[in-house]
């Protein structure tokens, strides 16, 4: 009786030592997503996109949000991304997959220019 006791009480703790393993993988799993995910930001305003040129890794999504009083656009010169007329405090977001230059300029105001560098 006490070597079953003893067997099943060994079983347990083994069960318990592999279920924490498996725990501990996948929060680590979870934690390298996370920092993989990278974003960054870009302020209008006063008719300017600032930082005027930004370079971010494969994978970051760029937000840019209208801080200026009037309405702007965010447009791609090669069409990769388009947004639509931002009022003020909204914002546009795009998540760039390729490497390259992205230069981008606001359609309403076309002196105003900025561009993205994805390395």
């Amino acid at each position: 009786m006490r070597r079953s006791v003893f067997a099943a009480s060994l079983v347990a703790t083994a069960l318990m030592c592999l279920s924490g393993i498996v725990a501990v993988r996948k929060n680590f799993a979870a934690s390298a997503q996370e920092k993989s995910a990278q974003t960054a930001e870009v302020k209008i305003d006063n008719f300017s996109f600032g930082p005027a040129a930004i370079t971010v890794s494969v994978g970051t999504t760029v937000t840019w949000i209208n801080r200026d009083d009037i309405p702007h656009t965010v447009v791609s010169t090669d069409k990769v991304f388009k947004s639509k007329v931002l009022d003020t405090e909204e914002k546009f977001s795009y998540t760039f997959t390729k490497a390259g230059e992205y230069p981008y300029f606001c359609s309403i105001h076309p002196k105003m220019t900025g561009k993205v560098v994805v390395q």
